[in-house]
């Protein structure tokens, strides 16, 4: 038996093995800094991501998703306001005024509804296409984007409750260290 025991598969490639030092792995370099928490060295360059983090890219999705129901209640509320404009169509002269302002209320408050599910639709869509290569700006509109969702979803608390827990997922992901990190690299 020889003495120090020997590595049955050998030094690593293209290093001698030293006896007495234990041997030395290579360190990864940390996509924020040298530092466990992320800080910087005074003096150095910051290292920012290369690629989009994963609560961005959560965050991103989640948009997407809620654009696309947006868009099902936007169906939902376009076939409502057709239903109240024909039931509005066909009252008769012997139908009660209140009947009347009743439905012109409805048709107010449908197209309204229409164009806020149209103002959240076009701004989730713009966000999250904007997550790739956006700054700031993006990161605090989503921000603020997800507390409007889940003001708007409250008001509608049992059928907007999927809207009010994707807001909440959405601030969650956007205010994570790593998205503020991918919204201030510099880009060139």
């Amino acid at each position: 038996m020889s003495y120090p025991p020997q590595n049955p598969y050998g030094p690593p490639p293209g290093q001698q093995p030293q006896y007495g030092y234990p041997q030395q792995q290579p360190q990864q370099p940390s996509p924020y800094g040298p530092y466990a928490g992320g800080g910087q060295m005074p003096g150095m360059q910051p290292q920012y991501p290369v690629a989009m983090p994963g609560g961005v890219k959560a965050a991103r999705v989640l948009m997407f998703v809620l654009a696309g129901l947006n868009l099902i209640g936007l169906i939902g509320a376009v076939v409502g306001l057709g239903s109240v404009s024909k039931a509005a169509h066909h009252t008769t002269s012997y139908t009660s005024p209140d009947t009347t302002s009743m439905l012109s209320l409805g048709k107010g408050i449908l197209i309204f509804v229409i164009v806020l599910i149209v103002i959240f639709s076009v701004l989730a869509i713009t966000l999250a296409l904007q997550c790739t290569n956006g700054g700031k700006g993006v990161r605090t509109g989503a921000i603020i984007f997800g507390v409007g969702t889940i003001l708007v979803s409250l008001v509608t608390f049992p059928f907007g409750l999927v809207h009010t827990v994707l807001g909440i997922l959405v601030i969650a992901f956007m205010a994570k260290d790593e998205s503020n990190y991918w919204f201030n690299r510099p880009r060139y």
